[in-house]
């Protein structure tokens, strides 16, 4: 399991998915805010004149030396929903990122986020 303390030391280290492709360069990790655990982490990807910013959670990561491996592959991450490199995640876009994973959406009992930029 990742732990929130070890946050600051995986920004930009390489992504890559199980077959080691690079996917990007981790930019940013939101917590669940639950639980305080990182949960989805955003990849810088594309062309140097036109970044975007891509989701990607962190369910199976692993930690290496110079990496961050995730286990969803390369073009699944790719076709993720995105923002730009100097946006915020809006509210309404959250549930969209956990659906495109095939995961479940769980918002607080009023509505908060169930993301925290960290």
């Amino acid at each position: 399991m990742m732990h929130a303390a070890d946050v600051r030391e995986w920004r930009n280290r390489d992504v890559v998915d199980a077959e080691s492709h690079k996917i990007g360069v981790l930019e940013a990790v939101y917590v669940d805010t639950t639980t305080d655990e990182p949960a989805m982490a955003t990849v810088r990807t594309g062309l140097p004149t036109r970044h975007r910013l891509v989701f990607v959670p962190l369910d199976d990561a692993i930690a290496g030396p110079d990496y961050l491996r995730v286990g969803y592959v390369r073009t699944l991450v790719k076709q993720a929903p995105s923002i730009g490199t100097d946006d915020v995640l809006p509210v309404e876009q959250e549930e969209a990122i956990f659906k495109h994973y095939g995961l479940a959406y769980k918002p607080g009992a009023a509505g908060e986020r169930q993301l925290a930029r960290r």
